[in-house]
């Protein structure tokens, strides 16, 4: 069975709960048509590029799926008549990739960075010498 990337974009207005309820119909619909979603992330509500039928912002939503070329027809057809989706790309791909995404592997590095400041405050501290007690 071949592998797909879907990523949607669904409106800002939507609430979290909103948009997993949205994300689990198409999970539902796939499964329906003899397909499986290997990995589904969230990757939030993120900025756009430009402004998409009055909107600025929107939710992201990644699914990794192995299903039939009907199934994914289905699944576009779906969400081009969906009014709560902004945007979709489907992309065929070799290999599903296991582990966390691109999107959610530079959230985690950002969050265990820290701050710039507090990171050269620790590397001055590591090199000033300590004063000597008298």
């Amino acid at each position: 069975m071949p592998f797909y990337e879907t990523v949607f974009i669904a409106r800002q207005d939507l609430s979290g709960a909103q948009v997993e309820a949205l994300a689990d119909g198409f999970a539902q619909l796939i499964a329906a048509h003899g397909g499986e979603v290997k990995k589904r992330e969230y990757w939030g509500l993120r900025n756009l590029a430009y402004r998409m039928r009055k909107n600025r912002k929107g939710h992201y939503v990644l699914f990794n799926l192995a299903a039939p070329p009907a199934a994914i027809a289905e699944l576009e057809r779906t969400m081009r008549i969906n009014e709560d989706v902004i945007r979709y790309l489907t992309v065929r791909v070799e290999a599903l990739e296991e582990g966390p995404s691109a999107m959610m592997q530079s959230r985690s590095s950002r969050e265990e960075r820290g701050r710039r400041g507090e990171r050269e405050r620790a590397a001055e501290a590591a090199a000033a010498p300590e004063p000597a007690e008298a």
